[in-house]
């Protein structure tokens, strides 16, 4: 069994952004040199999210505004009196912080719309992702 591991390193300008990383990740896996198995896309960060959807221009500001609606910001939350940042807290525990995708002839075999994303709940900030191929 093969492994490689590469550390993408994402810099986000806005408080809640989501930024397509399909090509940065596509590129890792084609470094690696892996064939057939699976790729691994990890967020050691608890105020962001990955994420697999479809890449659309329009659904993708949709996400954002629902992410905004459901788990506003301030709305009384015990954790904001220590950080101010509850929500995007809240947001990461049910976006969740990973995303496996198998890998077939060298690439990741995600359906014809899908894109992977980072979405970053607490910016801007320098996040640093680990992307994991095993095969």
């Amino acid at each position: 069994m093969e492994k490689a591991r590469e550390i993408l390193k994402i810099n986000t300008q806005k408080r809640v952004e989501i930024k397509d990383i399909t090509t940065e990740v596509s590129e890792i896996l084609s470094r690696s040199g892996i064939k057939e198995g699976l790729l691994n896309v990890y967020s050691p960060h608890s105020t962001s999210g990955v994420v697999i959807n479809e890449n659309e221009s329009g659904l993708v500001r949709d996400f954002k505004l629902t992410l905004e609606k459901v788990i506003p910001q301030g709305a009384g939350y015990q954790h904001d009196r220590i950080d101010n940042n509850a929500d995007s807290h809240i947001r990461g525990f049910l976006l969740g912080g990973s995303q496996t995708v198998p890998v077939e002839n060298g690439k990741m075999m995600l359906g014809t719309w899908q894109s992977i994303f980072f979405i970053e709940l607490d910016g801007p900030r320098q996040r640093n992702l680990t992307v994991t191929v095993i095969g």
